[in-house]
């Protein structure tokens, strides 16, 4: 069937993975809103009444920014946006196929960890949730999505608590600790599950702390979340 395509299929996007030669192969990247409470409420937002809720990023390499380690990505300014923002996200790599998954047992289908930013046009999805459309040209746009390695599970062990934090040219405007989010990474595992059968391959960016801000051409963003290796981001 694959040599019946009216045109050249688009290549599957690969992340690197710390200690090996194979790149982890992207299906699908779910998104967290709103899962650390001291974003939720700088964004206007009570986090104590608002169960979790998701959104997908495009998985393919016009979206996706694999940064390898030790290098610095660039990513343009993106069209249309006056307010382009940073958001450090810890990402979750499923290796496990699994639906209805018990919190339990939502370990068992990670294969590891990565630190990722969640880029937004801010003014773009504002306007947006202000209309009471969907966010897409806020969130899903290209290059909107750098990750760096993948650490597996079995080097770096559970993730439940730990630094995470953005500098931008060696400021730092986002700082905050993994125990902070709303729902943890085995709760919001469990949660998507219900949503969606997870396969080997998906994503999850489990939301950003609170100090989201503008990036404008020319800045540098590091990333880092304890345990995995950092990334560096240049907007050109």
């Amino acid at each position: 069937m694959s040599d019946h395509f009216l045109f050249p299929a688009q290549a599957i996007v690969g992340l690197p993975v710390n200690g090996s030669a194979a790149a982890f192969p992207v299906r699908r990247i779910y998104c967290v809103g709103r899962n650390y409470a001291a974003h939720a409420r700088e964004m206007g937002f009570d986090p104590d009444r608002e169960p979790p809720f998701f959104f997908c990023k495009p998985n393919d390499a016009e979206s996706v920014v694999p940064v390898a380690a030790g290098a610095e990505a660039a990513i343009p300014y993106p069209p249309r946006t006056e307010n382009y923002h940073y958001e450090i996200e810890l990402v979750v790599a499923i290796g496990k196929a699994g639906r209805d998954i018990a919190v339990e047992d939502a370990a068992s289908h990670i294969f590891g960890y990565a630190v990722g930013l969640d880029m937004t046009r801010r003014d773009l999805q504002m306007r947006m949730r202000e209309q009471g459309r969907p966010w897409e040209i806020g969130k899903a746009f290209d290059y909107s999505a750098p990750i760096g390695p993948i650490t597996p599970l079995a080097d770096s062990g559970e993730l439940a608590a730990g630094a995470i934090a953005l500098t931008v040219d060696g400021k730092t405007v986002q700082s905050s600790d993994l125990s902070k989010l709303i729902w943890n990474v085995n709760e919001t595992i469990a949660q998507l599950s219900t949503l969606f059968e997870l396969r080997p391959g998906d994503l999850i960016m489990t939301g950003t702390p609170e100090g989201v801000g503008a990036v404008l051409p020319g800045q540098t963003m590091v990333g880092s979340v304890a345990g995995l290796s950092p990334i560096s981001v240049k907007v050109v």
